[in-house]
This record gives structure tokens, sequence and C-alpha cells, in this order.
């Protein structure tokens, strides 16, 4: 396996910690740049090509990005509703991916939106939909749009608030 990123090795070392002994790692005393701040972050597992967990936060809520790797790679392993719960004997087989968001900005029109560049929140009242750029499948605005508005539960026809943020992603989707 070669190298991981520091995002990486902290999220499989968090989910590896809490399957061997059912509470969430300590965050690290001392780390690098792109762990210190806050940001929203997410966590995408992948089993042989296939998605086998993702879960995130548009916005923080841990004091530091490290903290949010933490929370969000236990939750992307066991609490995504989509899948069984991760095992500790697969987690060798399982890659890592993790996004640090870019605070969302709003977005007047479509032509604002790249969904290889941005990712995308859509919101009406209090249910809202995110989906990560540069995903495999989503090659248009449209599209990017329509699946978010799916995840929130909302019909093409309802007008929503649009959002878009870019991500600094650590290894491989």
């Amino acid at each position: 396996m070669a190298e991981e990123s520091a995002p990486v090795r902290l999220a499989r070392q968090s989910l590896a910690h809490f399957l061997a002994t059912g509470e969430f790692l300590p965050p690290p005393s001392e780390f690098s740049r792109e762990l210190s701040g806050q940001a929203g972050v997410f966590v995408s597992l992948k089993k042989e090509g296939q998605l086998r967990g993702c879960i995130g936060t548009f916005a923080p809520t841990q004091s530091t990005i490290a903290g949010e790797i933490i929370r969000n790679a236990v939750s992307a392993g066991t609490e995504d509703p989509r899948f069984w719960p991760v095992e500790a004997d697969e987690l060798a087989e399982i890659a890592i991916s993790v996004d640090i968001l870019s605070a969302p900005e709003p977005v007047k029109d479509l032509a604002e939106l790249d969904p290889q560049r941005y990712g995308v929140i859509v919101r009406r009242g209090r249910r809202s939909g995110l989906l990560l750029p540069d995903l495999e499948g989503v090659d248009t605005v449209e599209a990017q749009v329509g699946i978010a508005r799916q995840k929130a539960g909302l019909s093409p026809e309802e007008e929503v608030e649009l959002y878009r943020f870019s991500v600094t992603r650590y290894g491989k989707e």
C-alpha cells in the first residue's frame, strides 16, 4: 500500500481503534497543518471499487479538522444506513478518501456550478441535500443538482437555495 496522507491515515486509525475498542480515538496532541483549523469533512470508504460508507459534515462540528475526521470516519464505517457496519477484518481491503470542504457559498445561477470542480448543497427550509464534486457518473450540473434534490427529498419543481463548495481530497475516491 502506498504511503497514506495524514488525513487518510487518521481516518483509518480512528476506524480501526473504534472497531477494536468501541471508543473514539483521542485526537492527536500534535498534527499537521491540514488537520488543524475547522472545516466540514466527508469520509468515504470503498471496497473493491464500490461505496462501503460515506458520512460527513458540511460545516464543522468539532474543534479541529482532526476531530472531524475521527468522528466521520467512525460514522462512515458504522452508521451509514445504506450499509452493514464495517468489520475489523475487512478494514485492510477498504480504500479511504477524506474530503475537507471549503465554506459553502450561495449560488444565484446554475452556470456558477461545475460538477467536476464544486460540490453542491440544495436547501429548502430544514431539508437539504449535498453531493461532493468529481464523482464518477455525475457529469452535468443538472445531474448533480438532481441527485442532491433527491437526497433532500425535494421534487424538481420545488424552489431551492443552492450553495457550492470546493474540496481538498486526500486518498482515492
